[in-house]
């Protein structure tokens, strides 16, 4: 890792990182508080909720492309957000299993990573500017194959074949049967081409002009225990939420 980069990530990636997780905590602590304790707030269920969840899962995916390349072990760190995505998905099949958690953003996450390492070799063949417009048009084609078809911007270009949505593993894909049901899904398509616009990112970056090293000591560390923070903050939140009530 060089000292541009070691910069850049004590810095200002570090501070982005930790008030994306904050606002993450915040989104969950809103969920809870609408399906857990059945607070009646239409305006959760709305259009700027929608916005405020895609701009923390969308700089979460960006974020973790560009940093992929910065660490020495892109491997172990997959395998850790892959067991901590199923470590989820099994805590919430037996706590909440009416709002079950499969295919979520840390199994994501964990298997973009992993992907990308047998496949970084092909990936850096491809010019960055070229790689970075490809990538991004293809997260946009696909932003709602998880709904029947490609397209921009919500108008349909072309429907999928109903066959391709049939079980388990095609909703991994990001082909979910009528059936299939998660509070967090993120499948492989079309957040995987997310995952390799931050990846072509980081590769322009000394085309690109330097950020401001903006250093918010809270959120920088916050930052570096972004995998703790995650598996902990719903049990803390869900507790809080359970016991409260009791304390008043």
């Amino acid at each position: 890792m060089n000292a541009n980069a070691i910069r850049l990530r004590s810095g200002t990636l570090d501070s982005l990182r930790g008030l994306t997780l904050f606002s993450m905590i915040a989104y969950h602590l809103c969920w809870d508080l609408v399906y857990l304790r059945g607070l009646p707030w239409a305006w959760y269920n709305g259009f700027w909720a929608y916005i405020w969840q895609q701009s923390i899962c969308c700089t979460f995916i960006l974020l973790s492309g560009y940093c992929w390349q910065m660490g020495r072990h892109p491997l172990r760190r997959g395998l850790m957000s892959f067991c901590g995505g199923i470590l989820v998905s099994l805590a919430t099949a037996l706590v909440t299993p009416e709002e079950p958690i499969r295919f979520g953003v840390l199994t994501f996450l964990g298997t973009a990573a992993l992907l990308t390492v047998p496949l970084r070799p092909l990936l850096a063949r491809i010019p960055p500017r070229l790689g970075l417009v490809l990538s991004f048009s293809l997260f946009l084609l696909a932003r709602d194959v998880n709904h029947g078809y490609l397209g921009f911007a919500w108008v349909p270009l072309l429907r999928l074949p109903r066959g391709w949505y049939t079980n388990l593993a095609t909703a991994g894909l990001g082909f979910p049967a009528p059936a299939f049901a998660s509070s967090d899904y993120f499948s492989l398509l079309p957040w995987l081409f997310l995952f390799w616009t931050g990846f072509y990112l980081y590769r322009l970056r000394p085309e690109i002009p330097a950020l401001p090293d903006i250093r918010l000591p809270g959120l920088s560390v916050i930052s570096r225990h972004s995998l703790l923070l995650y598996l902990l903050h719903q049990p803390v939140l869900y507790a809080a939420l359970v016991l409260l009530p009791t304390i008043l």
